[in-house]
């Protein structure tokens, strides 16, 4: 395994300027590894390399100063489309000849890829067991397995040890080939010094006075982030608890499903979707805690987010940035296996607890004194140097 200490000397040898390809299957507004990858095309295009991106959908504006390319898909389902992407950017690579080709998603022909994912071989091992069977199984495996394998040329970028781990154990992947790189997040997290201004002016806007608990979720696709877990714990709180407290989502979803949830538990009326959001930051200046009970989650920027900003974490453990939550005694992390009632006791504990503002104090001491911003940075000398270790 080679961390950053090494990587510090590796990049000594700067390679020429690099013509990059990167590829992902779908962007969406305000999705971590879309804004994980134009921070890092971005990065690669100040130290002078050429970038540019493909995709099988472009949702939302496309970046300046960057080139984007939508190649069109066939398939219904998701998984074929996924693979019909995966063979055309790889014939449209052979044809143009890129240094390097860098991947958000899993495909074949990666000379680097950027692990935002979660192992599927090892969420296909707690399906049904004919479910290895079915096609989209099939081509998921394959698609994982074509950069996973063991003896295989791809470089792999890693957000979290224990995912790393995971991938070792189903596909025994050189370790030489993984480089773990550190969170990328913004320093606008960082609680400024008009921090009750903002959190007062966006309350007021929203309509929550101060005297109400704003819990607050960040993230679409809302059944993976844990959205129906939190109506449910909203809904357990005692009764004067639940009367002063609003939960609050950011992000872009499907709301319907969630709101008759949130009506059959009879707490509709202290749910708030606020659709996706560029100012996500005066959200966590504006909150008292953050909540991330997300079924899967192989990292989690935003418990890092909600840290620099000052706001207390209740997350699963299942989340790899958990890690630093537990390291800064910014919060508590729901255990594994999870269970609906731990959760509505954890939840209600924090909300009454004396100790919101120690681990409001202790989440910001930790952000200004370990690196959770150079992601980008650290992504991009891994490029060079696999363009280096290419002869390229």
């Amino acid at each position: 395994m080679l961390y950053e200490n090494h990587l510090v000397v590796l990049v000594r040898n700067m390679p020429k300027k690099l013509n990059l390809a990167f590829a992902l299957f779908e962007y969406v507004p305000f999705g971590g590894m879309q804004k994980d990858l134009l921070r890092i095309a971005r990065e690669c295009l100040a130290r002078g390399h050429l970038v540019k991106i493909y995709a099988g959908l472009w949702e939302g504006k496309q970046p300046p100063n960057i080139s984007v390319t939508v190649i069109p898909v066939k398939g219904i389902a998701n998984h074929r489309r996924c693979k019909s992407f995966s063979d055309r950017f790889m014939r449209l690579c052979a044809s143009m000849k890129y240094d390097l080709v860098v991947g958000f998603n899993k495909m074949p022909g990666l000379d680097v890829y950027f692990c935002a994912d979660t192992c599927f071989a090892a969420k296909a091992r707690c399906r049904f067991p004919l479910y290895r069977f079915t096609s989209r199984c099939r081509t998921y495996l394959d698609l994982e397995r074509s950069v996973f394998r063991r003896n295989h040329k791809t470089w792999i970028l890693m957000l979290s040890e224990r995912e790393r781990d995971v991938y070792k154990q189903y596909y025994d992947t050189d370790d030489d080939r993984f480089f773990l790189i550190p969170p990328g997040i913004s320093k606008d997290c960082i609680l400024p010094d008009n921090a009750h201004e903002i959190r007062r002016r966006l309350r007021k806007t929203i309509g929550i006075s101060e005297e109400m608990f704003m819990i607050l979720m960040v993230g679409s696709h809302f059944r993976t982030k844990g959205v129906d877990r939190s109506i449910r714990a909203l809904a357990s709180l005692p009764t004067e608890c639940r009367e002063r407290s609003i939960l609050v989502v950011v992000g872009d979803d499907r709301q319907r499903p969630f709101e008759r949830l949130a009506n059959r538990y009879n707490v509709k009326n202290r749910l708030l979707f606020m659709g996706g959001k560029e100012n996500v930051n005066e959200f966590f200046f504006a909150a008292d805690l953050l909540l991330h009970p997300s079924y899967r989650e192989n990292t989690g920027a935003v418990l890092v987010e909600a840290m620099a900003a000052g706001l207390p974490v209740l997350a699963t453990d299942v989340c790899g940035y958990g890690s630093h939550v537990m390291a800064a005694r910014a919060g508590r992390l729901i255990p594994s296996p999870f269970r609906q009632k731990t959760m509505n006791e954890m939840l209600a504990q924090m909300l009454l607890s004396d100790s919101l503002g120690t681990w409001s104090e202790n989440g910001r001491k930790y952000v200004h004194e370990v690196d959770v911003f150079s992601l980008p940075q650290a992504a991009a000398n891994v490029i060079e140097q696999a363009a280096v270790y290419a002869g390229r």
